[in-house]
């Protein structure tokens, strides 16, 4: 049978994650999030701060605590981090921005009764601001830096 020791889970593991949950359950405190509390916002993809690069650059700096900026390891989740936080500034925010405006245009095309068909409700915050993204990252440097500081 499989038994979970967290004493053994990897500081390399658990900070990163660390870094994510923090992020994310700080999003319920920010009154602009406009968040509340319930299990789907917890998941949610943008809002102050950005879960995403919590966890990216948590994962880079422990990484390099531990493995050193010259191992494969270290090269993995800096290329990683850049993809996935450049996603959330850029992709992600640009489709946010095509969700508002098709969503407005289906609520313009209802009132004129053209519509004949359903069409969903468009995610309109997926991506993250700079603002957001600095935030996270933050998030994920401190994290990893005092956990490392605790468990050496």
């Amino acid at each position: 049978m499989f038994e979970l020791d967290l004493a053994s889970l990897s500081p390399i593991l658990i900070l990163p994650l660390t870094a994510l949950v923090v992020a994310q359950l700080s999003k319920f405190f920010i009154h602009d999030n406009g968040q509340r509390w319930h299990w789907k916002s917890l998941f949610s993809y943008s809002g102050m701060p950005s879960g995403h690069s919590a966890l990216m650059v948590s994962l880079v700096t422990i990484v390099a605590l531990v493995e050193g900026i010259g191992s494969t390891a270290f090269a993995i989740s800096l290329i990683l981090a850049i993809i996935v936080i450049r996603d959330a500034l850029g992709i992600r925010r640009y489709l946010g921005q095509h969700g508002k405006t098709l969503n407005l245009l289906v609520r313009d095309l209802k009132n004129d009764d053209v519509l004949e068909h359903h069409y969903p409700h468009l995610l309109e915050r997926i991506g993250h601001s700079p603002a957001q993204v600095l935030v996270g990252s933050l998030i994920g440097l401190l994290t990893s830096l005092a956990g490392y500081l605790l468990f050496d």
